[in-house]
């Protein structure tokens, strides 16, 4: 996480959610601005201080949990109860995926009154919105005494990034995702919003020219978001000169939102990077860049739009304004 998303941690408070296995449920927390901390551990029982192993045998009544810690000026608990929704199936009384029992649960965990009132309105909208066939018996409770796991549980994505890439494709949580919750267009009305060369590139991998594209030489501070579902995407702060001819990036906002694929076409190894809510193409990585991860996101303008830093409130993108130390 960049410091500037650290900048204003004044004021915090907790949200804890269980959505199954809390490997899972960290990464599409981190890296937000106003999000300080995310941690994974067990709550809802009544065995202090439990272990992995205790919780996993349902002698406990704990199930696996995140808690978060969050600054609510800069990203509020209805937009982290919005996303929490988008990473579970919350139809599913049994548990989570690949991963069954009553320790891999779901639940919201409140800590105010306000906190159960949107967590309710939240679960309301979601029942009526029909986008699950089956009823919404995610519970809504009030928080108990948390319980932080094992240190080796703590960023398990990190810690061992194949394996836990495996267990998210294996569990059928991610297909489940896509298919819920990803933004996908009819072809024909993506043709009639996007440009010829947009098309082609966002939804045919196409690449376009080099040193004739729109932001390769462009400077202006904001984020550049997918063209196509409005995901944030990069930061004019990660933004540098590579020489490439097209916008070239040390990282992507936040991780969680690009996926990777192996390329093989043109008779080269190349790694592709596509938007993780639209599926969209947005061009390639490389490992020559100049940051610390030693990596550059090389990156059709056609694929991205520009918000200018003053416009990203009124665009409905005003928890990044903190990145440009903005309150």
């Amino acid at each position: 996480m960049s410091d500037s998303f650290n900048d204003t941690q004044s004021k915090s408070e907790k949200a804890t959610f269980a959505g199954g296995c809390f490997w899972c449920m960290v990464s599409p927390f981190e890296e937000l601005p106003g999000i300080i901390e995310v941690v994974s551990g067990y709550t809802g029982g009544h065995t202090e201080n439990p272990t992995y192993e205790e919780v996993c045998s349902e002698t406990t009544g704990h199930v696996e949990a995140v808690q978060i810690t969050f600054n609510p000026d800069i990203f509020p608990y209805t937009k982290l109860l919005e996303l929490f929704w988008q990473q579970i199936d919350p139809t599913d009384a049994g548990g989570q995926f690949y991963d069954r029992g009553t320790s891999y649960g779901t639940a919201i965990f409140t800590h105010s009154e306000e906190q159960r009132l949107q967590a309710e309105a939240s679960k309301a909208a979601l029942e009526a919105s029909g986008r699950f066939t089956g009823p919404i018996i995610t519970p809504i409770l009030p928080a108990a005494t948390f319980y932080r796991a094992e240190e080796y549980h703590q960023g398990y994505h990190h810690k061992n990034p194949g394996h836990y890439k495996r267990y998210r494709k294996g569990s059928g949580r991610d297909a489940f995702i896509e298919n819920h919750w990803s933004h996908r267009e009819d072809q024909e009305s993506l043709k009639q919003r996007l440009t010829p060369l947009q098309y082609e590139v966002t939804q045919n991998s196409a690449t376009e020219s080099p040193f004739r594209n729109e932001f390769w030489d462009h400077h202006g501070d904001g984020i550049y978001v997918d063209i196509v579902s409005g995901e944030p995407l990069f930061s004019s702060l990660d933004k540098f000169d590579s020489g490439c001819g097209w916008p070239s990036f040390t990282r992507p906002i936040r991780d969680y939102s690009v996926k990777e694929n192996t390329d093989l076409s043109h008779l080269m190894v190349r790694t592709e990077v596509r938007s993780k809510a639209a599926d969209s193409h947005l061009g390639h990585v490389f490992n020559d860049g100049p940051g610390e991860n030693g990596l550059r996101y090389c990156i059709n303008s056609a694929a991205l739009r520009f918000v200018p830093k003053e416009d990203l409130e009124k665009e409905g993108y005003g928890e990044y304004r903190v990145m440009f130390g903005q309150a």
